[in-house]
């Protein structure tokens, strides 16, 4: 993994990776308009990119037409085998 979210919880230090998967892919993609009042899911991820992992599903962008050149920078294409070895290594896993 290429840089982590570090957190200091007394003495215990945190990585975070989030691994974006179907339609979550494209909460990534660069240029998003939103209106007033709604939230904007690109700054979102811009924002754990720059401490932590955001890994992309490839072939959930690929499904939705979704370029390596249209995402977050700091956003990374993924594997299905990079999300396995990220949750193994993983203490904590949350889905939603």
């Amino acid at each position: 993994m290429s840089k982590a979210l570090t957190r200091f919880v007394g003495q215990r230090e945190h990585e975070v990776t989030v691994f974006l998967m179907g339609d979550a892919a494209s909460g990534a993609k660069t240029g998003q308009k939103t209106p007033d009042g709604f939230y904007n899911a690109e700054r979102m991820v811009k924002r754990v990119t720059t401490k932590g992992n955001v890994l992309l599903c490839g072939t959930c962008m690929d499904a939705r037409g979704i370029t390596e050149e249209e995402v977050v920078k700091g956003a990374e294409r993924s594997t299905m085998d990079a999300l396995a070895e990220a949750t193994e290594l993983a203490d904590k896993v949350m889905v939603f």
